[in-house]
């Protein structure tokens, strides 16, 4: 537990709206320089994964911190410390078969959520590729899922 206040808390919990644009735009500007350019964001590594939605069945696509990990990749569900688990978690729980491209190279990956053994281990990885993961964890009482997902022919 930390001692942040409701309020302090609150303040990291973006519009969903928000989140959205800023993936779209991402996502658009990344295809329009067919995967050229956009691979980063403010200077870390940055994936494009591909899920199917757990309401919809829609294939969607966002853009997350890269953390490559084996043979696979690590996907945080931060949501940058809000109180809240982002929706693409619930996306991944239903349906854990994902392709990830990251700078033109594309993977189909199967995720699964890491155990608690596994995280002690696990966040270093996370935090050497991107250092505010450790801040987002200081930010919120939530446990924040960490997907460990490796290549679907293993499965």
């Amino acid at each position: 537990m930390n001692n942040k206040t409701a309020i302090e808390k609150e303040k990291f919990n973006p519009p969903r709206w928000a989140l959205k644009a800023m993936s779209r735009t991402h996502i658009f500007l990344n295809r329009l320089t067919m995967g050229k350019m956009f691979n980063t964001l403010q200077g870390d590594e940055v994936c494009f994964v591909t899920m199917t939605g757990a309401k919809s069945g829609r294939s969607i696509t966002i853009p997350l911190m890269y953390v490559p990990y084996n043979d696979g990749v690590l996907l945080v569900a931060s949501r940058g410390g809000s109180p809240n688990h982002p929706v693409w978690y619930y996306n991944i729980v239903k349906n854990p078969d994902l392709r990830i491209r990251h700078r033109g190279a594309e993977m189909a990956l199967r995720a699964r959520l890491a155990t608690a053994e596994e995280k002690s281990s696990l966040w270093p990885i996370c935090d050497s590729h991107y250092a505010p993961y450790a801040d987002y964890r200081a930010r919120t009482d939530r446990d924040i899922p960490v997907f460990v997902c490796e290549p679907a022919t293993n499965q």
